[in-house]
């Protein structure tokens, strides 16, 4: 396994770590990166960004197939990935920024903004509410299908008339498909743009990275910039066991936490173009490694002269607002306003350390005491939501580079 990049002095363990998650951990084609004080210091990529029978060759910087010989592509530095759920983290900034922008009042009603979401008991449900998962709307009582999923009128007609499962506010749980079409439709209510937009132009363009909710027609015609989602090439003897009551959980129809993931019915092909390209911020983000420490480290400091947050704002991020049994997720979960935060779900750097995971292994969090910002992302699909053992490989290779 050849492993591509550089690590500046003193991060070789993380090295170590990426390449044996290849070896011993299954890792198929993966990438991670990450930044400290707004510097990058590692910058890795490794395996194969299609199957083994597949064919194909790798694309140039103008997007031109380079090598046509069969077999696997190998990634890239520019090849991308879809990141699940850490869209949830760039999503969570730009509700963030609007506020810091006095744009839009975490406190207030989502219904100021959104006046049909007060239907059914929602009237007291909070903006922070939505970024804590606490509005109480992790489910709906008729999934949608996957192109009615990525209509944002039928979305927001669909939330809005959702009777909550519990009293907004009183509690939390994880909402896995809901999540993005709340956040959607509250900054298309307050900036007349769908969050995709709001991202590439005020997030990705000025950052210069690549990242997108809603993957441009640019962007999808180059061969071979998106890796699809795979299966991961081996175990390594690994075996992810989840606990009694979780496992029962997802299998259970009638659960909060197997209806909460079927929110869209039936499963969209990820790796289906049109999938890419609709604009679901809870679920759809495309990004590289790179990409993904790139925006975490515009959170807590400059990144080559831009910062996107304001000291406040990363006090609001990482301010502790949601934590115990997750009525979804069935373990212990912590968030701030639209991050998960570290504990046992999602174990970070430590207890400042904000972001999200994304199902089956991509993370992205930032750090602000060590300056620390990490971007992960993999083609190799595990069925894990959280605690990913290979993104977690990294993490602690981090920790260790750090002397901690």
């Amino acid at each position: 396994m050849d492993v591509n990049g550089t690590v500046a002095e003193g991060f070789e363990p993380v090295r170590t770590a990426f390449l044996r998650n290849f070896e011993t951990l299954g890792d198929r084609g993966a990438a991670v990166a990450v930044y400290r004080d707004g510097r990058k210091v590692v910058d890795l990529w490794g395996g194969a960004k299609n199957a083994d029978e597949a064919t194909g060759g790798s694309d140039g910087a103008d997007g031109a197939v380079t090598d046509g010989t069969a077999g696997p592509a190998p990634w890239e530095h520019s090849t991308a990935q879809i990141v699940r759920s850490a869209t949830k983290g760039v999503a969570a900034a730009v509700l963030l920024l609007l506020a810091q922008r006095g744009e839009l009042d975490l406190d207030a009603p989502v219904g100021h903004y959104w006046p049909e979401f007060k239907a059914r008991g929602k009237e007291r449900a909070l903006v922070r509410h939505v970024l804590a998962h606490r509005a109480g709307v992790p489910v709906l009582d008729r999934p949608l299908t996957p192109a009615e999923a990525a209509d944002p009128d039928v979305t927001a007609a669909a939330v809005a008339a959702q009777t909550p499962a519990w009293e907004p506010g009183s509690d939390h749980g994880y909402h896995a498909q809901t999540y993005g079409w709340l956040t959607g439709e509250l900054v298309r209510r307050v900036t007349g743009r769908s969050i995709g937009t709001w991202i590439a132009e005020e997030i990705a363009g000025p950052l210069g990275l690549d990242l997108w909710v809603g993957l441009p027609d640019a962007q999808a015609g180059r061969v071979g910039r998106v890796a699809p989602i795979e299966a991961p090439a081996a175990d390594g003897g690994l075996r992810l066991r989840p606990k009694r009551a979780v496992a029962e959980a997802y299998a259970d129809p009638s659960s909060l936490t197997r209806r909460a993931f079927g929110a869209i019915t039936p499963q969209p092909d990820e790796n289906d173009p049109a999938y890419r390209a609709a604009v679901l911020p809870a679920s759809n983000g495309v990004a590289t490694a790179d990409g993904l420490a790139r925006f975490y480290a515009s959170l807590i400091g400059e990144v080559d002269g831009v910062r996107l947050f304001t000291p406040e704002s990363v006090a609001l991020a990482r301010a502790e607002q949601s934590a115990g049994p997750d009525r979804v997720l069935v373990v212990h979960t912590r968030f701030g306003l639209g991050y998960m935060l570290h504990g046992s779900a999602s174990p970070l750097l430590g207890d400042g350390s904000f972001g999200h995971p994304g199902r089956g292994g991509s993370l992205g969090f930032a750090d602000p005491g060590s300056g620390i910002a990490f971007g992960y992302v993999t083609n190799g699909f595990r069925k894990s939501v959280t605690a990913d053992p290979r993104a977690q490989a990294l993490v602690r290779a981090v920790r260790t580079a750090l002397g901690e």
